[in-house]
């Protein structure tokens, strides 16, 4: 099976926008929008990585947060119809919020209205009737766990919580027995791992908690996104450590021909094991980059991972 990860793709729509949508946090975004991020994350860019994934051919895609730079109904609502493009449906693409996506309190209400489709758990999950979080998908021999550690933060902040409740059914979830065979993907938004994970400003506050779960249940991968950064760290886990991986964003291109922050994504295979004890696993990765002369997405594992840490709890 074959999983495509990527992340904080920030696309803009100002269509209908009004001055008093800015009347709140919002203004801070729209600043950088003018001073920076909006020269940077470009739709077209996206357009060419929904084109370049149809192409190669997998089996499921994860996005770890960020579809939107504001929050805005319309910004969901352009996000969601490029998401159109990608021949997967909603059932084969994962979608988790990030902290763009709730820049204001009517964002969470936005992403579900948009994006519902796309953290819906399978029916029969472990998840209590009537909660969202974590979303629990199992598809082929990888059983995705989504949390949503995103939520509207004071002005100059983007920190994550988890929150007790959904740590705790994440822990159930995790020790099912249902997922025994399974690779446990866990998708987040903000990166757990530490010292990113440490930031006051833009760190995960509870991940200590999540530290205490992952060495009672285990897991075999965490994916993230928040940090534009091609990440690389491992948590512990029940016996073995629980590798953590991070990816830039999705649409990212600096025009100053920088390859730190080309935006990429990554392809992981997965195999089930050939023993009925065993577990399935990652076999291999590819990593696909923007490549901004053939304006399309090519092959290369050439490129430096930006940072590469063991991370005790």
């Amino acid at each position: 099976m074959r999983i495509a990860h990527c992340s904080d793709l920030h696309l803009l729509s100002l269509e209908g926008a009004k001055v008093l949508d800015f009347a709140n946090k919002r203004w801070i975004g729209g600043l950088n929008l003018l001073t920076n991020r909006g020269r940077h994350h470009q739709s077209e860019i996206f357009e060419a990585m929904t084109d370049d994934i149809n192409r190669v051919g997998v089996d499921h895609i994860l996005v770890t947060g960020d579809v939107t730079n504001l929050a805005l109904d319309e910004e969901f609502r352009f996000a969601r119809e490029l998401f159109g493009r990608l021949t997967l449906g909603p059932e084969q693409v994962t979608v988790i919020p990030g902290n763009h996506d709730t820049y204001v309190q009517a964002g969470a209400t936005y992403f579900a209205k948009h994006f519902g489709e796309y953290f819906q758990s399978d029916s029969g999950s472990p998840l209590p009737e009537g909660e969202s979080w974590p979303c629990v998908r199992t598809r082929g021999p990888v059983a995705i766990f989504g949390l949503s550690t995103s939520l509207k933060t004071p002005w100059f902040t983007a920190y994550g919580v988890i929150g007790d409740e959904q740590l705790e059914r994440l822990r159930t979830a995790l020790l099912d027995e249902r997922f025994a065979q399974s690779l446990r993907l866990v998708a987040i938004h903000h990166s757990p791992a530490e010292p990113r994970a440490r930031s006051k400003v833009r760190g995960l506050r509870d991940r200590s908690k999540l530290y205490k779960v992952l060495e009672e249940t285990g897991a075999e991968l965490i994916l993230h996104g928040h940090e534009h950064l091609d990440l690389s760290a491992s948590l512990p886990g029940r016996g073995e450590p629980v590798p953590v991986r991070g990816i830039q964003s999705g649409t990212y291109d600096s025009g100053s021909g920088s390859l730190h922050k080309r935006a990429r994504y990554r392809i992981y295979d997965v195999r089930a094991s050939a023993s009925p004890e065993g577990r399935a696993q990652v076999v291999s990765e590819e990593l696909r980059v923007w490549d901004p002369e053939s304006r399309s997405f090519v092959e290369d594992n050439s490129f430096e991972q930006g940072e590469v840490a063991s991370v005790g709890a």
